[in-house]
């Protein structure tokens, strides 16, 4: 059995695919094997990783199928989630870049902390600033709140008003957390086989959080571990696209809907949903109407 799979889900980052690629080349210390999951790139990547990456493999999406359900593509090529080839599953974005050694350190860390389902590095953006999405606590009504309303950016080293982003922490201090960030985020495959693949009504983001929800309900530590630095450049794929704007507040409805909302009282369920559909626009809100009309299918479950 590997120590290690990698799955890199792609979506027209040829070049920065390249380097990625290349920097998990230069690994040592861990057995490991990598796929890319192409999402029906326009910009030749699936082209480059069979030419210059023959040892990788390659599985062409003939869509756009999403993140959640292009990495469960990978995952499954791997033989997860019940007969694993390996003891970790590395989720890992094309825009990122890996330090020789940091593949062994996450898999030394979990090997030595045995109750730690999944375990994320430290992520730098290209500044060398912290990103902040690499540890996060859950998005409740309240934390998200704060969010909204300021708080959080007035109040960075509040532990009541700063959770969203966890700002209050040292980023170099390791730390328990709610999640990290599907960028780049080691899953046990025992922890997989207990609570499944990620969730694919999820398009894109939200469907990290779920996974450590789900992996934390079921008895594991989530943990970020600055020991190991990891180069990201975020949002490659999707830094001008209104999609991705649009997507980000319905993942927020999603994960608010499947977690939080059956516990949260009335008034505050009709505040939550108009702060969402503020910033997601009439499609998101015609979504929710619709799915309160029953007229879209309810795959809160789907993968879970």
């Amino acid at each position: 059995m590997l120590d290690l799979v990698v799955v890199i889900l792609n979506y027209n980052t040829r070049e920065l695919l390249r380097g990625c690629l290349q920097s998990l080349e230069a690994q040592t210390g861990v057995r490991f094997a990598t796929c890319v999951v192409d999402n029906a790139s326009e910009d030749g990547s699936a082209a480059l990783v069979a030419t210059a990456f023959p040892h990788v493999a390659l599985i062409r999406n003939a869509t756009n199928a999403g993140y959640a359900a292009g990495n469960n593509l990978g995952l499954l090529h791997f033989g997860f989630p019940h007969e694993p080839q390996a003891r970790y599953a590395l989720l890992l974005n094309p825009d990122t870049v890996v330090p020789p050694d940091a593949l062994h350190g996450l898999v030394a860390f979990a090997d030595a902390n045995p109750n730690v389902g999944i375990v994320g590095p430290k992520l730098l953006l290209p500044d060398g600033s912290l990103d902040l999405a690499c540890r996060r606590s859950f998005p409740t009504p309240a934390v998200s709140f704060y969010r909204l309303i300021g708080l959080s950016k007035l109040f960075p080293k509040s532990r009541r008003f700063a959770r969203y982003n966890l700002t209050y922490l040292d980023e170099n201090e390791q730390a328990d957390v709610d999640a990290v960030v599907g960028a780049c985020m080691m899953v046990r495959a025992e922890a997989i086989a207990r609570v499944g693949l990620l969730d694919e009504q999820f398009f894109m983001y939200g469907e990290d959080l779920d996974w450590c929800l789900r992996v934390k309900q079921a008895g594991y530590r989530v943990v970020y571990y600055p020991r190991v630095v990891v180069h990201h450049v975020k949002r490659a794929a999707s830094r001008t696209s209104a999609k991705a704007q649009y997507e980000f507040q319905r993942a927020m409805w999603l994960f608010y809907r499947k977690h939080y909302r059956a516990r949260t009282p009335w008034l505050v369920d009709k505040l939550v949903i108009a702060g969402l559909t503020a910033r997601g626009g009439l499609k998101l809100l015609r979504e929710i109407w619709r799915e309160r009309r029953g007229e879209v299918p309810d795959k809160r479950f789907s993968s879970a």
